[in-house]
Protein backbone atom coordinates (compact mmCIF):
# COMPACT_ATOMS: atom_id res chain seq x y z
CA UNK A 1 0.00 0.00 0.00
CA UNK A 2 1.30 3.13 -0.91
CA UNK A 3 1.00 6.10 1.37
CA UNK A 4 1.03 9.59 0.18
CA UNK A 5 3.50 12.29 1.42
CA UNK A 6 2.30 14.94 3.68
CA UNK A 7 1.41 18.03 1.37
CA UNK A 8 3.14 21.27 2.55
CA UNK A 9 -0.26 22.69 3.32
CA UNK A 10 -0.24 19.55 5.79
CA UNK A 11 3.42 20.12 6.87
CA UNK A 12 2.67 23.46 7.42
CA UNK A 13 -0.51 23.13 9.74
CA UNK A 14 1.07 20.43 11.78
CA UNK A 15 3.72 22.46 12.07
CA UNK A 16 1.98 25.12 13.61
CA UNK A 17 -0.42 23.76 15.96
CA UNK A 18 3.01 22.41 17.47
CA UNK A 19 3.98 25.84 18.13
CA UNK A 20 0.77 26.67 19.47
CA UNK A 21 0.44 23.97 21.43
CA UNK A 22 3.82 24.46 22.84
CA UNK A 23 3.37 28.31 23.07
CA UNK A 24 -0.17 27.70 25.75
CA UNK A 25 1.13 25.08 27.35
CA UNK A 26 4.89 26.45 28.21
CA UNK A 27 4.46 30.47 27.22
CA UNK A 28 1.12 31.35 28.41
CA UNK A 29 1.75 30.17 32.04
CA UNK A 30 4.86 32.57 31.65
CA UNK A 31 3.38 35.44 30.70
CA UNK A 32 0.20 35.33 33.13
CA UNK A 33 2.46 34.67 36.11
CA UNK A 34 4.48 38.12 34.59
CA UNK A 35 0.95 39.26 34.80
CA UNK A 36 0.00 38.72 38.41
CA UNK A 37 3.40 39.30 39.68
CA UNK A 38 3.61 42.94 38.12
CA UNK A 39 0.32 43.58 37.99
CA UNK A 40 0.36 43.81 33.83
CA UNK A 41 -2.18 42.63 31.62
CA UNK A 42 -0.56 41.00 28.60
CA UNK A 43 -1.17 44.10 25.92
CA UNK A 44 0.26 46.54 29.02
CA UNK A 45 3.31 44.40 29.17
CA UNK A 46 3.35 44.46 25.23
CA UNK A 47 3.21 48.27 25.05
CA UNK A 48 6.41 48.52 27.39
CA UNK A 49 8.17 45.59 25.21
CA UNK A 50 7.47 48.23 21.84
CA UNK A 51 8.78 51.34 23.78
CA UNK A 52 12.76 50.96 22.86
CA UNK A 53 12.68 54.46 22.18
CA UNK A 54 9.37 57.26 22.38
CA UNK A 55 6.69 56.26 20.23
CA UNK A 56 3.28 57.63 18.33
CA UNK A 57 0.28 56.11 19.84
CA UNK A 58 -0.59 54.98 15.87
CA UNK A 59 2.25 53.50 15.87
CA UNK A 60 1.35 51.22 18.45
CA UNK A 61 -1.93 50.41 18.06
CA UNK A 62 -0.43 49.21 14.39
CA UNK A 63 1.92 46.74 15.74
CA UNK A 64 -0.39 45.40 18.66
CA UNK A 65 -2.83 44.79 15.70
CA UNK A 66 -5.76 47.05 17.10
CA UNK A 67 -7.66 50.18 16.83
CA UNK A 68 -5.97 53.34 18.32
CA UNK A 69 -9.25 53.98 20.81
CA UNK A 70 -7.36 50.84 22.47
CA UNK A 71 -3.89 51.92 22.93
CA UNK A 72 -5.34 55.24 24.37
CA UNK A 73 -6.93 53.33 27.29
CA UNK A 74 -3.70 50.74 27.57
CA UNK A 75 -1.24 54.07 28.17
CA UNK A 76 -3.89 55.59 30.54
CA UNK A 77 -3.59 53.06 32.93
CA UNK A 78 0.51 52.81 32.37
CA UNK A 79 0.46 56.48 32.97
CA UNK A 80 -1.50 56.08 35.99
CA UNK A 81 1.02 53.54 37.60
CA UNK A 82 3.66 55.85 36.30
CA UNK A 83 5.85 53.42 33.83
CA UNK A 84 4.97 55.91 30.50
CA UNK A 85 4.48 59.45 30.07
CA UNK A 86 2.68 61.32 26.78
CA UNK A 87 4.95 63.51 24.81
CA UNK A 88 4.15 66.05 21.91
CA UNK A 89 6.23 65.23 19.43
CA UNK A 90 8.82 67.75 17.66
CA UNK A 91 7.95 69.19 15.00
CA UNK A 92 4.01 68.46 15.32
CA UNK A 93 2.72 68.89 18.91
CA UNK A 94 -0.81 67.21 17.74
CA UNK A 95 1.34 63.51 17.57
CA UNK A 96 1.29 62.20 20.95
CA UNK A 97 4.63 60.21 21.24
CA UNK A 98 4.30 57.73 24.52
CA UNK A 99 7.82 57.71 26.03
CA UNK A 100 9.01 55.39 29.22
CA UNK A 101 9.76 56.85 32.40
CA UNK A 102 12.60 55.90 34.54
CA UNK A 103 10.13 53.59 36.40
CA UNK A 104 8.96 52.42 33.34
CA UNK A 105 12.15 51.52 32.08
CA UNK A 106 13.69 49.56 35.11
CA UNK A 107 10.13 47.22 34.66
CA UNK A 108 10.51 47.15 30.65
CA UNK A 109 13.97 45.68 31.46
CA UNK A 110 13.15 43.02 33.60
CA UNK A 111 10.20 42.19 32.23
CA UNK A 112 11.88 41.15 28.79
CA UNK A 113 14.98 39.27 31.08
CA UNK A 114 12.62 37.30 32.48
CA UNK A 115 9.91 36.61 29.54
CA UNK A 116 13.23 35.88 27.66
CA UNK A 117 14.54 33.22 29.82
CA UNK A 118 13.53 29.98 27.67
CA UNK A 119 11.16 27.24 29.10
CA UNK A 120 13.88 23.85 30.37
CA UNK A 121 12.15 22.09 26.78
CA UNK A 122 14.10 24.44 24.65
CA UNK A 123 17.12 25.02 26.92
CA UNK A 124 17.77 21.08 26.84
CA UNK A 125 17.49 21.12 23.24
CA UNK A 126 21.17 20.85 21.36
CA UNK A 127 23.15 23.72 20.69
CA UNK A 128 22.15 22.61 16.66
CA UNK A 129 18.75 22.42 17.39
CA UNK A 130 18.50 25.64 19.09
CA UNK A 131 20.44 27.09 15.82
CA UNK A 132 18.45 25.61 13.76
CA UNK A 133 14.98 26.55 15.31
CA UNK A 134 16.13 30.24 15.98
CA UNK A 135 17.10 30.18 11.72
CA UNK A 136 13.90 29.04 11.28
CA UNK A 137 11.49 31.55 13.41
CA UNK A 138 14.16 34.05 11.79
CA UNK A 139 13.27 33.17 8.48
CA UNK A 140 9.44 32.99 9.45
CA UNK A 141 9.53 36.71 10.56
CA UNK A 142 11.54 37.71 7.04
CA UNK A 143 8.56 36.54 4.86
Amino acid sequence: MDVASPSKADLAREAWTAMLEFFFVKGRPKVLELWREFDLMPPQQMVLGLLDEPRPMGELAHHMHCDSSNITGIVDRLTERGLVERRAAEGDRRVKLVALTDEGRAMRTELIRRRTEPPEEIAALSDSDLRRLQRIFSSALSH
